[in-house]
């Protein structure tokens, strides 16, 4: 008997422990011995619940508990859960959580200290859920030089697009459908902002190149300037609308972003829709592979978690070999504003159309325009290829002359 602690009851906490008293003997048939929840953290009271023995609002219950060998961290955030996962850690415990705040904050150090103290720290649901994705990439990938990882990395987010694209959905009737089913927060600002998608690709990052990628360096753009205009030109140009979080190498330098960007309907991330989440990583060796599934949810994230937990139970009797970045390793992020990239720009409340053509041809060159028949004051363009800095500044200018930019948007090369 294998005897575990679950610190935080709230969703992915209590399907953790649903799938472990549900599946509890193919998990023993699995991994030799039968996981016994031992204690349940959370200050909260559940009277009702037919594990309500099992609480206790006392960290040191479970902590100062010799018998208690891992330790669930589904308390969330980087407050509490980061003292209570340091504590566990420098008491040999090991620690298995879905907290990607945490892992992107203070993984190099939490990392080390599992391995100083010979313990595991594993956190396969702290990106996409119930996708495998980090087991693969340190293992399965190991021997691959990884060039670069691009994914749908947050589920609301594309819930939202494909309300939008699909039914014609504005954004606000699009989150408030998603909050009502659940799929976001009262406050959905870390999703739709980005910076959700953020932390995780700093994660990925971490992994893929073996460097510290702090997320904090990641330039990082939301979904919230994005309309039905946008999806109306996005279809003209054979394209649909992802928020994309991308990194890849380039010499001894990472280039890292999240941003809304336009697919080409032949990418294979153009079709990921709903609550679905997708991962493609290139590797020198093995080319393209990709990782698709439910990136969030109750019970997807819950069995991410199980899945560690057992895998720690088959190591028990090994020396701990894990993955550890180093903050001395810290990656380069490279300034986006170096990139050639190309953008698409939308204005509205144009008076002079012709007028403001000849300036993108002044401060532009070459540049393709599309127009909607039933929005005459709108106008979109697509310039030539450039860098972001150079392109940032012409937008300064054709805003200094009085034109409002509504939208710029990257074209996903």
């Amino acid at each position: 008997m294998y005897h575990i602690a679950v610190l935080g009851y709230g969703v992915v906490g209590s399907g953790v422990v649903e799938i472990i008293q549900k599946n509890g003997q193919s998990i023993r048939d699995r991994v030799g011995k039968r996981i016994d929840i031992k204690k349940i953290l959370d200050i909260r009271d559940f009277p009702q619940d037919p594990n309500r023995d099992l609480f206790t609002k006392n960290a040191d219950d479970i902590l100062n508990d010799s018998s208690i060998g891992i330790v669930v961290e589904t308390i969330g955030g980087t407050g509490i859960a980061y003292d209570l996962t340091k504590r566990a850690l420098s008491a040999g415990k090991s620690v298995v959580t879905s907290n990607k705040e945490l892992i992107a904050a203070h993984g190099p150090e939490l990392l080390s200290l599992a391995r100083e103290k010979g313990a595991f720290y594993l956190f396969e649901a702290s990106v996409g859920g119930g996708i495998p994705i980090i087991r693969p990439l340190y293992s399965c990938l190991a021997a691959n030089e990884i060039k670069s990882v691009t994914g749908i990395l947050n589920g609301t987010t594309n819930y939202i697009l494909t309300a939008m694209k699909k039914e014609g959905k504005s954004f606000s009737e699009a989150l408030s459908e998603a909050q009502q089913k659940g799929y976001a927060e009262a406050n959905p600002t870390a999703d739709i902002e980005g910076h959700d998608a953020c932390r995780k690709i700093a994660i990925l990052s971490s992994i893929a190149f073996n460097q510290f990628v702090d997320y904090k360096d990641i330039e990082t753009e939301g979904i919230s300037r994005i309309t039905l205009d946008d999806f109306y030109y996005a279809q003209i140009l054979n394209g649909t609308i992802k928020l994309i979080g991308e990194s890849r190498k380039i010499d001894d330098v990472l280039y890292a972003r999240v941003s809304p960007v336009i697919l080409d309907n032949a990418h294979p991330l153009a079709n990921v829709e709903d609550v679905f989440n997708a991962i493609m990583v290139e590797g020198d060796a093995v080319g393209d592979a990709m990782f698709y599934g439910r990136g969030a949810g109750k019970l997807p994230t819950a069995s991410a978690v199980v899945a560690d937990i057992m895998d720690i139970m088959k190591k028990c009797n090994c020396s701990p070999r894990q993955m550890v970045w180093s903050q001395d390793r810290k990656a380069r992020i490279l300034n986006t504003n170096q990139m050639v990239s190309k953008f698409y720009v939308r204005i509205d409340g144009i008076k002079d159309k012709a007028a403001l053509k000849d300036l993108i041809a002044q401060e532009f060159g070459n540049a393709n325009c599309y127009e909607n028949p039933e929005k005459p004051e709108q106008l979109v363009f697509i310039p030539e290829m450039n860098t972001e800095y150079s392109q940032k500044q012409s937008f300064a200018k054709l805003e200094a002359a009085g034109y409002t930019i509504s939208n710029v948007l990257r074209i996903h090369q």
